[in-house]
C-alpha cells in the first residue's frame, strides 16, 4: 500500500479551481444504518444500508480583496455548486481518483483571531449523487 503526504489537494467548484485558498478539504460520505433486527436474527443486531448523505469541510485562507475568495463563497451562500475533489493537483487517473458531486453551500463567515492568518471554515451537505471517477 502507498501513502503520500497531502500536499496539493485540489478543489474546484462549479469548474472553477480554487485550490490556491485551500487548507484543507475533507469530503465525508455515509450511508444510514437501518436496523432489521428480528426474533430471528439469533440475539445479534442486523442491519441494511439506508440513505446516503456526505459533506464537504473546507478551510479557506481568506482574502477579501476584489474577486477573491470571500466574494467567491458569499456568492456561492445559498446555492447548489457542483464541487471536484482530488488527492492532488495531477491528471485524474487510478492513483488519482476525482470525487464530484454538488454541495448546498449553507455557511460561511468572516473574523478570526489576532495574529493568525486570516481563515474560514465551511461545513456544506453534498445534495444528491457522489461520485468516484478515475478517468
Amino acid at each position: 500500500m502507498a501513502v503520500f503526504m497531502i500536499t496539493s489537494e485540489y478543489l474546484a467548484l462549479s469548474g472553477t479551481d480554487h485550490s490556491a485558498h485551500v487548507k484543507s478539504a475533507v469530503l465525508t460520505v455515509d450511508a444510514a444504518q437501518l436496523d432489521s433486527t428480528d426474533m430471528a436474527s439469533g440475539g445479534w443486531t442486523e442491519a441494511e444500508p439506508g440513505m446516503k448523505s456526505g459533506q464537504l469541510v473546507v478551510t479557506w485562507q481568506d482574502d477579501v480583496t476584489s474577486g477573491s475568495i470571500d466574494g467567491i463563497l458569499w456568492g456561492l451562500f445559498g446555492t447548489k455548486p457542483t464541487f471536484e475533489l482530488r488527492p492532488t493537483s495531477a491528471s485524474v487517473g487510478v492513483n488519482n481518483p476525482k470525487y464530484t458531486g454538488s454541495v448546498l453551500c449553507t455557511n460561511t463567515s468572516i473574523g478570526g483571531t489576532v495574529g493568525d492568518l486570516a481563515a474560514k471554515s465551511t461545513t456544506w451537505p453534498t445534495s444528491g449523487t457522489v461520485t468516484r471517477a478515475t478517468s
